[in-house]
């Protein structure tokens, strides 16, 4: 199977003046194409550390995407890094110059002298027209690899992706395969207890099931490769019915799914209108649910008669209270339905941080649970 490796190259990722969302965004379509991407790295804006990164990289994988430090300034050395990784000079291409003349023409504008150094790239490589930058790309081959370059500003870089790098690499490494990929929600098990449900189906080789856990939600990856969608959704589906037979009421959802949707969709298809009422939550219930009023702390019963007041004012059928209490790492938990009024009382040993957003997910879990029992 090819393999592949992603280097982001930027001083300012490190600082974390800004996100790095090409790696994210890449993997999905390296994903799509079949290819396993085995390590993703970010470096700064140092030659010898992205000559050496890249070195790596090539020892390890087949293809090599590094995206930033393609601009014109001194401090854009990929050019130069990737040409010393593979053992060249950088050339000026007249071709590549011209093709910044244009784009820059189209602002009206000249371009400065400085700018001359984008139409520079690493001897023998192939040049990639940048259609929407004044930023060219380019391709470097050697007998096994691939290192393409492209550039940092993710519009420009997704634009090159589909119009260039994709078709050359399905060309190049004979890429008929897909990799599709499951997400499958649960909620009200720890990832431990799911870990020992389905401890054996983590072993598989394909599909391959991984655990991801989230603050009071766990997510189970699914993973199959495959020589079409058909194919790899019947080696998904086999494995998820397994998961949901273990699982059981613990799985919410899949894919998109949100804990927050499936409980205000359960509220919905019943005809009935959801109040809520937190405390201590720092408006995370609030964000979740539409009619939530934020009040100051709460003890389970003054939570319990605030919670009956906002359901009487409003007529609403549904009502659920949330308190969470940093000091103690607790939170109480009302629920009032048609059928009565149930309290929950929880503690939790996570960093206190993430309290709010733990309490919610397991009062909105806790609800989505009872009104699937009322069926």
């Amino acid at each position: 199977m090819t393999s592949a490796e992603i280097i982001t190259i930027g001083t300012e990722i490190l600082l974390g003046e800004i996100v790095d969302t090409n790696t994210r965004y890449l993997a999905k379509n390296l994903r799509g194409l079949g290819v396993d991407l085995y390590r993703t790295i970010t470096i700064g804006d140092n030659e010898e550390r992205i000559a050496d990164a890249i070195r790596e990289a090539m020892r390890r994988a087949d293809i090599v995407i590094t995206t930033g430090g393609l601009g014109p300034t001194i401090d854009d050395p990929t050019r130069e890094a990737v040409a010393k990784a593979v053992g060249v000079q950088t050339e000026f291409r007249e071709d590549l110059w011209a093709q910044v003349i244009a784009t820059i023409a189209r602002y009206g504008r000249t371009p400065s002298e400085n700018q001359k150094r984008q139409a520079y790239v690493p001897q023998g490589a192939i040049g990639v027209t940048n259609p929407v930058g004044t930023a060219p790309c380019f391709i470097v081959e050697t007998e096994r690899n691939a290192v393409i370059s492209l550039p940092g500003v993710p519009n420009e870089m997704e634009l090159i992706l589909h119009e260039s790098i994709i078709p050359y690499l399905q060309k190049r490494f004979h890429l008929n395969d897909l990799i599709k990929v499951r997400i499958i929600h649960c909620s009200g098990l720890g990832e431990g207890t799911i870990d020992e449900k389905i401890g054996d189906l983590e072993k598989l080789s394909n599909p391959t099931v991984g655990l991801a856990a989230h603050t009071g939600v766990v997510d189970i990856r699914i993973a199959a490769k495959a020589k079409n969608e058909i194919e790899a959704n019947a080696m998904i589906a086999e494995v998820e019915n397994q998961v949901r037979e273990r699982l059981g009421s613990a799985v919410f959802g899949v894919d998109e799914d949100k804990l927050e949707n499936v409980v205000l969709d359960l509220v919905a298809k019943r005809g009935w209108k959801l109040v809520a009422v937190e405390s201590g939550l720092g408006g995370s219930l609030s964000r979740s649910v539409p009619h939530t009023a934020s009040l100051s702390a709460l003890s389970v019963d003054s939570l319990t008669q605030a919670l009956r007041a906002a359901q009487a004012a409003s007529q609403a059928e549904a009502a659920l209270g949330v308190a969470a209490n940093v000091e103690t790492r607790s939170a109480d938990m009302v629920m009032i339905l048609p059928n009565g009024e149930q309290t929950h009382h929880i503690t939790y040993g996570g960093p206190p941080r993430s309290l709010p957003r733990w309490a919610t997910n397991l009062a909105l879990n806790w609800l989505r649970t009872t009104l699937e029992e009322m069926g």
